[in-house]
C-alpha cells in the first residue's frame, strides 16, 4: 500500500481532502473525529449522521459477559475497548459539554432454572481460565443487589467491570465532536466508489451526482457496508444484517426497578434489561437472520417482554414508550474489519456486529493510526479485511449495473 497524504489541508477548500468516510454512524463518527484530531483534512458522506443502529443499542460496554466461546482474540480488542472508555468518555464530555449516560454500575447475569445455571457455571469457568473478574453468587445473593429479581432466580454471576452507555447521546456528542474539529459533512447518499488508474479508490459519488475525491476512503456503513457499487468483489466487505428488536419502558425514577443491567438466558433466548438513571428501561434483543427487514413484530416484543417478565415480574406495570428494530453488521466470524484492503487507498472499518459501541474507542485510535502512518497497530492485526483472502483477479470495481442494492 502507498503512504497515505502526510500533509493536512483546511477543510473548506477547494482541494480533495485527506479522507473520506463513508458511514455516520458511531464508528464512522468516531473514525472522522480521532482522523481530524491527527490534523487530516475529513468528510463525512452520510444523509443522516448520529444515526444507524446507535439508535437501537442497548450500550452494554459488557467485555466480560459477552464473552463466547471461540472468541479470545475478539475479547482482547474488547478488553482494550473497556479499558479507554473511561477517558474516551471523559474527553468526549469535556470537549461537547454533553451528558454520555456513562455509568459504572456493573452487570449481573442471573440462571432461572437448573440448565440455565448449569450453563452459567461454564461461562464462569471460562471467564476465570481467561483472566477475568467475576463473582458467582447464590439467587439469594442476587435477590440482595436487585430486590425485584423473580424469586425462582438460581444464581449468577456478578461483573463490575462491565459498565453502560447511552449509545445515542454518543451519537450525538461524536456528530458535536467532528463538527468542532472541522469535519466536512456531505449529507446524502454514497452511491458509488470511484477507482482511478493504476487502481486506487479515489473517492465516491454521491446519489445526486456530485463527486467526491480523497487521499483515503474509509467505508464505515454498518450493515450497508457491503452495498455500495464500484467497490471491486475482492474487497467487497462480506457483512450482513443482523436484525435486533428493542423495547424502551420508563420506571419511576424515585424507584428505579432496577440498579444494574441485568440479563440471562430464557428458554435458549438471550434477555438484557438496561436502566437507565434518566429512568428509561431497555430491554433486548431479538437477533434474526431475516435480511434487511426492520419491522417491529409482535411476536418478538411479545417474546421479550415474556423473557423480561421472568427475570424481574414488575416490568409489566412499566409504560411501554418505544419498540424498534434495527440492523448489526455481522461479519463471518463475529468481529470487525479494521484497516487497508487489497485496494488501494480504500479502509474498511466495518462489521462490529453485537459490539459496535463496545470498540467505538479502540475504533477511532486504531483507524487514525492506520490513516496517518499506513500500519495496522499490533492490536489490531487480527482483524484485518484481509484475513477473509484476496483473489487479485477480482481486483476490478464493479459496474453500477451489477448490483442494484440501496447505496451506502
Amino acid at each position: 500500500m502507498s503512504s497515505p497524504p502526510l500533509a493536512s489541508r483546511t477543510p473548506g477548500t477547494s482541494r480533495a481532502p485527506d479522507v473520506l468516510v463513508v458511514g455516520g454512524g458511531v464508528v464512522g463518527l468516531v473514525t472522522a473525529w480521532r482522523a481530524a484530531q491527527r490534523g487530516l483534512a475529513t468528510g463525512l458522506v452520510d444523509p443522516q449522521p448520529g444515526g444507524g443502529a446507535a439508535q437501537v443499542a442497548a450500550g452494554m460496554l459488557a467485555a466480560v459477559t459477552e464473552l463466547h466461546y471461540g472468541e479470545g482474540t475478539l475479547l482482547a480488542l474488547n478488553l482494550a475497548s473497556a479499558r479507554r472508555y473511561p477517558a474516551f468518555a471523559a474527553e468526549l464530555a469535556d470537549l461537547t459539554g454533553h451528558d454520555l449516560g456513562y455509568r459504572r454500575c456493573g452487570t449481573l447475569a442471573v440462571a432461572l432454572d437448573a440448565d440455565d445455571r448449569a450453563h452459567l457455571r461454564e461461562l464462569h469457568a471460562l471467564q476465570q481460565r481467561s483472566g477475568l473478574d467475576s463473582e458467582w453468587l447464590s439467587g439469594r445473593e442476587c435477590r440482595r443487589l436487585e430486590p425485584m429479581l423473580a424469586p425462582g432466580v438460581r444464581g449468577g454471576l456478578r461483573v463490575d467491570g462491565d459498565h453502560q452507555i447511552d449509545p445515542r447521546r454518543l451519537a450525538g456528542a461524536l456528530l458535536a465532536a467532528c463538527e468542532h474539529a472541522g469535519v466536512v459533512f456531505h449529507r446524502t447518499w454514497a452511491e458509488r466508489l470511484t477507482v482511478g488508474r493504476g487502481d486506487r479508490a479515489t473517492g465516491v459519488v454521491t446519489s445526486d451526482g456530485t463527486a467526491l475525491e480523497a487521499g483515503q476512503v474509509v467505508l464505515a456503513g454498518g450493515s450497508l457496508s457491503g452495498r455500495l457499487t464500484g467497490v471491486p468483489e475482492a474487497v467487497l466487505p462480506p457483512v450482513r444484517p443482523v436484525k435486533g428488536q428493542v423495547l424502551r419502558l420508563t420506571m419511576p425514577r424515585t424507584r428505579p426497578l432496577l440498579h444494574r443491567t441485568v440479563r440471562a438466558v430464557v428458554r435458549g433466548n438471550s434477555v438484557y434489561l438496561v436502566p437507565r438513571e434518566s429512568g428509561e428501561l431497555v430491554v433486548g434483543a431479538t437477533s434474526e437472520e431475516l435480511g434487511w427487514d426492520t419491522t417491529v413484530t409482535a411476536g418478538g416484543v411479545y417474546e421479550l417482554l415474556r423473557d423480561a417478565h421472568e427475570l424481574v415480574p414488575g416490568i409489566t406495570e412499566l409504560p411501554l414508550t418505544e419498540t424498534r428494530a434495527g440492523l448489526r453488521p455481522g461479519s463471518p466470524d463475529n468481529a470487525p474489519l479494521l484497516g487497508p484492503t487489497a485496494l488501494d487507498g480504500l479502509l474498511l472499518a466495518t462489521g462490529h456486529y453485537r459490539n459496535g459501541v463496545l470498540l467505538t474507542p479502540v475504533t477511532g485510535d486504531v483507524m487514525a493510526d492506520v490513516l496517518t502512518t499506513g500500519e495496522l497497530p499490533e492490536e489490531a492485526r487480527a482483524f484485518t479485511p484481509r484475513r477473509f483472502g484476496t483473489d487479485p483477479a477480482l481486483l476490478r470495481p464493479s459496474a453500477p449495473s451489477e448490483r442494484t442494492e440501496q447505496p451506502v
